[in-house]
């Protein structure tokens, strides 16, 4: 498996900024705009808060090494899977006050990056998944929550939209790749074609990342094949 595509990158540098960009939009809302409907079905803009405060304690787990204390706490709460700890996460979190949650997810977020900024790139790291590199395991962190911050609205000028697309897209594919999906992808004219057993489509840069987090449309013209497969990083 390459990481060819990832040369450039620097993990932590995109992990902090997608952490700040979330922090100063959340910094700003006030009242109905914490209640605003967000991507995730059923979320609003305080639930995906929550999720991000709630999931630290799976991204502590695996610094930890302490998986097992993890699945302990799920078993306890009647948590079977990945969907029920999301909504879990979630639900316990609702009759908070905000400022808590908030508080809560900047200070385990910035343990979280600093101790994976200290293991470096090529760190190991415990996952689910098994020993990880955490140069690898931080990008998969900031695509997240680039997804998220897109969920509800964070805004990205026009400046930066080109750069933080084509990283993503970047991060998708090697992703693709990590997985070894028989998708093939191929940048071309400025947006990328995909194929996949005779089936073909080509997709702006935006749509192509929107398609790897299975945020596109339902209306959206692509094979339902082809965005099965694409969904990588959902």
């Amino acid at each position: 498996m390459s990481t060819d595509v990832l040369r450039g990158l620097d993990p932590f540098d995109l992990f902090d900024a997608e952490a700040a960009r979330l922090d100063a939009f959340f910094s700003g809302l006030t009242g109905a705009g914490w209640d605003r409907p967000s991507r995730c079905d059923g979320w609003s803009v305080r639930d995906v808060l929550a999720h991000l405060a709630g999931e630290e304690l799976y991204n502590h787990a695996c610094l930890d090494d302490d998986l097992d204390g993890l699945y302990a706490l799920m078993e306890k709460e009647g948590v079977h899977d990945l969907a029920d700890f999301n909504e879990w996460c979630v639900r316990t979190r609702r009759d908070l006050p905000v400022a808590d949650v908030l508080a809560e997810w900047r200070r385990k977020n910035g343990d979280t990056r600093r101790r994976m900024r200290e293991l470096g790139p090529d760190g190991s790291l415990t996952t689910m998944a098994g020993p990880y590199p955490a140069g690898l395991q931080t990008l998969h962190y900031a695509s997240e929550f680039a997804t998220h911050g897109d969920d509800i609205g964070v805004p990205v000028t026009a400046g930066e939209e080109p750069a933080r697309t084509d990283r993503r897209a970047r991060i998708a594919i090697f992703a693709l790749d990590e997985r070894d999906s028989p998708l093939h992808v191929e940048e071309i004219h400025g947006g990328f074609l995909v194929r996949l057993d005779g089936l073909a489509a080509d997709l702006s840069p935006a749509d192509f990342v929107d398609a790897t987090v299975s945020r596109l449309p339902p209306d959206h013209s692509l094979d339902s094949a082809l965005r099965a497969e694409l969904a990588v990083l959902a």
